[in-house]
């Protein structure tokens, strides 16, 4: 009983910290329209940490919808020289900057916490399958590289919900996809 009370304990907790992130306060979805770099990803989640090793910067493309919905595609060459891509509909919310969709199973609650358009994004999502929420930090950039301060405040973002530091990971340099 103990052990339960302690691990409900702990994930209300962890609830807790990262139902407080909020989306940037003026998010204007014209302004993450484009190409960006996938730089940081950051999760406490098991595929993450099996699969950490081989994964590598990627491409994703951000594109709002008349609705006011944010399509989202991805796509990463992978050592074979196949491409692993992936696209989702994020769903607009009654809060700017907070957008929801599904994906592989989970329910996703996305949020674009910080944005300098022209520069980076810093996005924080929170995924839920079967009532267990996992939290996945996301760092964008306009060019593939950015700042030490970036990095070094993407890795503080993630350290506060809860990413334990092992798990906050600067993706390697690769080469892109071919469009699709």
């Amino acid at each position: 009983m103990t052990l339960l009370l302690t691990v409900l304990g702990a994930v209300l907790c962890s609830l807790t910290v990262s139902s407080e992130v909020v989306p940037q306060a003026d998010f204007n979805i014209q302004g993450v329209a484009g190409k960006w770099y996938l730089i940081g990803f950051a999760t406490n989640a098991q595929w993450f940490v099996n699969r950490r090793a081989s994964m590598k910067v990627g491409t994703a493309m951000f594109t709002p919808t008349a609705d006011g919905d944010l399509d989202l595609s991805y796509a990463s060459l992978n050592s074979d020289g196949s491409c692993w891509r992936l696209n989702n509909l994020a769903k607009k919310t009654d809060m700017p900057g907070k957008f929801t969709y599904t994906s592989w199973g989970n329910e996703n609650d996305m949020r674009m916490v910080d944005v300098k358009y022209d520069e980076y994004a810093l996005t924080h999502t929170i995924k839920t399958k079967g009532g267990d929420p996992t939290v996945v930090n996301k760092l964008y950039g306009r060019g593939v590289d950015l700042s030490p301060e970036l990095l070094e405040k993407f890795r503080q973002f993630s350290l506060e919900t809860g990413i334990l530091p092992e798990n906050i990971a600067f993706l390697p340099k690769n080469e892109e996809c071919p469009a699709a």
